[in-house]
């Protein structure tokens, strides 16, 4: 008998960390040799521990799946099976490359046939191939977000039951972390996404969104008015009567952006 498959396992749930560990404890060709909660401690385990095999998922904060494959490089990446709740769009590029995936929430059918599927990929060895299909699935597995000729986010899609919200930022009154996730707020209405606030900071135009404080941005197309506040802080009024605070250590940066003393 040969040696059993290396796999990690990479879920920033510890639920599904622990259903995917079940699922794998029954295949007595496969071992278990490490778990990972977020991105960074991924890419640094493939690199450590070169696992013959990656269950990746891909929406985590901070760094996700696809970020892993760009951090240890495409030629180092072992096979992957994607562990995704991307919509039929995404999928499309996982077939095209052949590359399989579990789509979020999958049933144990499913799971055997990718594994069996992943099994074949890791014996015949063809690490060259699969390098060159991430890179292809780099460019192509994106979520249907748009971004302007700038590179800006324009456009965001926020998954509902049973169907994908459109969503143009210019819409965007103000946007709040919660945890792992960002509230956005769209007149009376909150979409929540799980994306880290810093990351989501960095895809919008900064001409427009502004960090008021460690755990805001608002649009400012969408201030009314700025009122001082207590201790020095001040606040920003928005259109609605929203207020937002806008801390002392941000304030300098707001009055360079609009050319004035506040």
């Amino acid at each position: 008998m040969s040696a059993p498959l290396r796999v990690l396992i990479v879920d920033d749930e510890p639920v599904a960390r622990e259903g995917l560990r079940g699922l794998l404890a029954q295949d007595p060709e496969i071992a278990v040799v490490g778990e990972c909660a977020d991105g960074q401690a991924a890419a640094e385990a493939i690199v450590s521990l070169v696992p013959d095999l990656v269950l990746l998922d891909i929406q985590m904060p901070e760094l996700d799946g696809f970020d892993v494959v760009r951090r240890v490089g495409p030629e180092r990446m072992p096979p992957v099976v994607f562990v995704t709740a991307y919509d039929e769009f995404a999928l499309r590029a996982f077939e095209v490359h052949a590359l399989d995936y579990l789509l979020k929430p999958f049933d144990d059918d499913r799971f055997a046939a990718a594994m069996a599927r992943a099994k074949a990929i890791v014996r015949a060895g063809d690490l060259g191939g699969m390098a060159r299909r991430l890179l292809a699935l780099l460019g192509d597995a994106r979520p249907p977000e748009e971004a302007s000729e700038a590179g800006w986010l324009t456009r965001l899609v926020i998954k509902k039951p049973g169907a994908s919200l459109f969503l143009g930022v210019e819409q965007i009154d103000w946007i709040e972390s919660a945890d792992y996730c960002v509230k956005i707020h769209v007149g009376a209405r909150t979409h929540v996404i799980r994306e880290a606030l810093q990351r989501l900071e960095q895809r919008l135009d900064p001409a427009r969104f502004f960090r008021a404080h460690r755990s805001a941005i608002v649009n400012l197309d969408r201030v009314r008015e700025v009122q001082p506040a207590f201790h020095g802080d001040f606040a920003l009024i928005l259109h609605d009567g929203t207020r937002v605070k806008l801390s002392r250590s941000r304030r300098s940066e707001l009055e360079r952006r609009l050319g004035q003393t506040l």
